[in-house]
């Protein structure tokens, strides 16, 4: 940028040359650091986003740079599947060392949709079956392939999907469930599965597809026996269970994986956002037994695996195994707390959840019933308007999200302090008093 760039001549040049982008955060980023970005205008912001749920080391880590650094003065791309390079090499076996069972075998792609759409391509060619289910509210990509297995109409519209052999079961989302009256989810909605697959299916279920906390349906955590028991009746089908770890991945929840709260191995697990810190980087790790299903050819990625982008996740892994995660965790046993007493003081705090450091506070109209009657209507203006505050009055970037779009998002750097949360809550706290 040139030294007359300003926050109006950023936007400017999207409005005039990118196409139409999501706005709702909004601040040109002209640098950023730890937990925190400054705009071309000078100002300063706490980042309770990380690019949704990526600079999980925090912006401008020292190691993840100088990994790059030095990876791009020896060579930046050669295709490594058709040449092998040691970062590549490095990063396939430490992940099958950090990743949960026996997951030992890695795909690298470049996306978290790509590396769900290839646990897919796996898990048919694996299994010789064809059908897929995914979960109502879930989110798993934006191509034509992904986009069929999300559960979201508002994501689809004007874009029929192209894989045709897909259904969708109910999630694990207690608060909106007339079957769990709005209270904690019972885990009774994994049997419900059953009625799917003899009702929407034909028998030939090659994968289901979950995420393990839904991010995009607004951070919903299901109870402990929910996971184990979607596995268990996808493996009495003769399928695989694919865990879309995309944003639960690479230390997010306070484990280095969100299955490991559930005690459960999934048989193809994907990655994504965190995993380099920013840098382009998917991937999906089965079994030997399952990976070795692939020929060669099978499936392919010109850029995928690029050692630039692997010699940084490498990094990656190194600072989150070195107290990240541990922060994650410790911290969010705090904000736990913090969240629930905000949802104890406010009639429009409808609900608290999540794990580590991704959380979600969800805001409602208490003076209405939602959708099936069981809990207080969606507040998705006030959602909005909390967000703005936060934003222009308390230099405070939170995302806002979930399927009903009502959702404030706590998934800032893993390695965020205790005084920036406490600052990040108290002004939260403020913005409810102000807006609502």
């Amino acid at each position: 940028m040139s030294e007359q760039s300003s926050n109006s001549s950023v936007v400017d040049g999207y409005d005039d040359h990118v196409m139409p982008i999501w706005k709702s955060l909004h601040v040109p980023v002209k640098r950023a650091e730890g937990c925190t970005f400054e705009d071309f205008d000078g100002n300063e912001y706490l980042d309770l986003f990380s690019g949704i749920s990526v600079t999980n080391v925090g912006h401008g880590n020292e190691a993840v740079v100088e990994a790059a650094t030095d990876q791009l003065e020896e060579f930046v791309h050669g295709c490594s599947y058709l040449h092998p390079a040691e970062p590549v090499a490095d990063l396939a076996a430490k992940i099958a060392e950090v990743t949960p069972g026996d997951l030992e075998k890695t795909f690298f792609c470049n996306s978290g949709t790509e590396s769900v759409e290839g646990a897919v391509k796996l898990a048919r060619k694996y299994t010789g079956s064809k059908e897929v289910i995914a979960l109502e509210m879930g989110f798993h990509g934006r191509t034509l392939g992904s986009l069929a297995l999300t559960g979201n109409k508002g994501y689809k519209k004007g874009m029929a999907p192209t894989i045709n052999d897909v259904s969708h079961t109910s999630p694990p989302y207690g608060y909106r469930c007339s079957r769990c009256d709005g209270g904690p989810c019972d885990a009774s909605c994994a049997d419900d599965l059953e009625r799917v697959i003899g009702s929407h299916t034909s028998g030939d279920l090659a994968a289901i597809v979950v995420e393990p906390v839904m991010g995009e349906a607004g951070i919903v955590v299901p109870p402990k026996a929910w996971l184990g028991r979607v596995q268990e009746i996808a493996h009495e089908h003769d399928a695989l269970l694919i865990a879309d770890e995309v944003q639960t991945g690479y230390g997010r929840t306070g484990e280095l994986f969100a299955t490991e709260h559930f005690d459960v191995v999934p048989d193809i697990l994907t990655q994504a956002k965190g995993i380099a810190n920013g840098l382009p980087l998917g991937a999906f790790t089965a079994s030997a037994e399952i990976a070795d299903a692939f020929d060669s050819g099978d499936h392919l990625s010109t850029f995928g695996g690029n050692p630039v982008a692997c010699a940084a996740a490498l990094a990656t892994i190194d600072e989150l195994q070195d107290g990240l995660v541990d922060n994650a965790r410790e911290q969010g046993e705090w904000l736990a707390s913090e969240l629930e007493a905000l949802e104890s003081e406010f009639d429009v705090v409808g609900e608290t959840r999540g794990l580590g450091l991704m959380w979600g506070v969800e805001l409602v109209d208490p003076s209405e019933k939602g959708p099936q009657q069981v809990s207080p209507k969606p507040d998705a203006d006030l959602a909005g308007q909390v967000g703005d505050y936060l934003r222009e009055e308390s230099n405070v970037v939170m995302g806002v999200g979930g399927y009903y779009k009502n959702v404030m998002r706590f998934q800032p750097p893993l390695s965020i302090t205790r005084e920036q949360l406490e600052y990040a809550v108290d002004e939260l706290r403020t913005a409810l008093e102000t807006v609502a």
